[in-house]
């Protein structure tokens, strides 16, 4: 028999041979497949686009959309050439999408990608947090799920350069209801809480078309004080409010310069549809700053009256102006003034007829009640009746009277303000932090 030989152990420099021998074929190989690969990476990328886009269109443009669609197709297949050109102009687009990048494009690319980028991941976020909300049982399509698709909800996204979300434009599915408070306020706690607290959003529930509008506020200014204000007749201002809200500005004095800003404006009167206002707030959030602001603009048309409830000389400085009538700190003299003002009031009322025939009216009358609740809770101390029933005549009959009841107090002693108070100021106002509760019983 003839002796086989063996297979030869290759030698390092053989080895070498044939992995370079390899690597050229592989590299040979892959020029060859090269626009191949670039084709196909550009037309999985396109196809992900068009899949984007489709997701983000609303259900109910979609059907337009495919007839546009199908409107173009048709007319690409009757033009001259038309199917050829749009071949080539497909393989075009897919070569450009499917092109090699440069290393620093590559990593832009990568670091822009969906869920990778820092906005991408509070986004992600954001959408879980609300899935609880807007998904129910028995959708077969959802926009909300679990580990679903938050490109198509939130169409619009604009961040601070904090990268925290300043305005977001949300789409919910049609069976939520927004038309009821009580789920509105779920969503936007929820909304404020994953948004990041410390600052002040707005909300705007647009129904038609199920969309949500959430934008950041840029902070009030702090540097405005109380002041003789520029408004109409029958008009004060209450504090100053963001550019979006009214059209209308008045020139303020903050320290040694003058700008315009757009203000809250409350018009009393026998015209006006709330002519008494109650302010509450928690301790040293300026009720009594708000009150004071309010006496100085009253003194330019009328006359005023305060009552300081808490006794702790906040008012002294308007002792003895022109157009303050008093100001009383004493449960004696507070009582005093407030059943002159009540008197006052049915004398106005018996007059009115003829001061109005005679066209000489009287001037505006103020009564300005601070902390009424220590009031009732020193006269009950005293075995006195309770000095907020003699605000039931103002309260009333104020308005054709002209006379303006402007009450403050700290939302602990809510409860011991009358009927008379609670459901005769209408004009309302909530100054510093509160609770969603505190909110709604307050201003509804």
């Amino acid at each position: 028999m003839t002796r086989r030989p063996l297979p030869r152990i290759l030698t390092s420099g053989e080895r070498r041979g044939h992995a370079g021998r390899g690597r050229e074929l592989a590299d040979g190989a892959g020029e060859a497949l090269s626009p191949l690969l670039t084709l196909s990476r550009g037309t999985a990328r396109l196809a992900a686009v068009v899949r984007q886009q489709w997701l983000a269109t609303p259900r109910d443009r979609r059907g337009p959309l495919l007839f546009l669609v199908g409107a173009c197709l048709l007319f690409t297949w009757l033009m001259p050439f038309g199917p050829v050109i749009a071949v080539a102009a497909l393989i075009a687009v897919a070569a450009w999408m499917g092109r090699d990048r440069i290393a620093g494009e590559a990593d832009a690319e990568e670091s822009d990608a969906p869920g990778t980028s820092p906005s991408d991941s509070r986004l992600r976020m954001l959408y879980e947090a609300l899935v609880p909300y807007f998904a129910v049982d028995g959708d077969p399509n959802p926009a909300y799920a679990h580990g679903g698709d938050w490109h198509a909800v939130f169409s619009e996204a604009e961040f601070d350069d904090g990268g925290k979300p300043s305005a977001l434009r949300i789409r919910y599915p049609g069976y939520f209801r927004d038309g009821e408070q009580a789920q509105r306020a779920v969503v936007e706690r929820v909304l404020h809480a994953k948004l990041g607290r410390g600052r002040e959003y707005h909300f705007d529930w647009y129904e038609e078309e199920n969309l949500l509008w959430v934008r950041v506020l840029a902070p009030l200014p702090v540097d405005v004080t109380a002041q003789r204000f520029v408004t109409g007749p029958g008009e004060v201002l209450l504090g100053i409010t963001d550019q979006a809200s009214v059209p209308r500005t008045v020139p303020v004095r903050a320290g040694e310069t003058e700008r315009d800003e757009p203000p809250v404006l409350w018009r009393t009167g026998v015209r006006s549809t709330a002519p008494h206002l109650l302010v509450l707030g928690q301790p040293g959030t300026g009720t009594t700053t708000l009150l004071r602001s309010l006496a100085l603009q009253a003194v330019r048309q009328g006359d005023v009256i305060v009552v300081d409830g808490a006794g702790t000389g906040e008012y002294a400085c308007l002792a003895g102006r022109s157009g303050v009538l008093g100001v009383e700190s004493g449960l004696s003299g507070a009582i005093g003034v407030l059943d002159w003002a009540a008197r006052e009031t049915e004398r106005r009322l018996a007059g009115d007829s003829t001061a109005a025939a005679a066209g000489a009216r009287p001037r505006p009358l103020w009564l300005i009640v601070d902390r009424p609740a220590v009031l009732s809770h020193l006269a009950a101390a005293d075995g006195r009746g309770d000095p907020q029933e003699l605000l039931r005549v103002p309260l009333i009959h104020g308005r054709p009277a002209n006379v303006t009841v402007v009450v403050a107090d700290q939302f602990d002693a809510t409860d011991s303000l009358t009927t008379a108070v609670r459901g005769q100021t209408r004009a309302r106002v909530v100054l510093g932090p509160a609770t969603p509760h505190q909110v709604e019983a307050v201003l509804g």
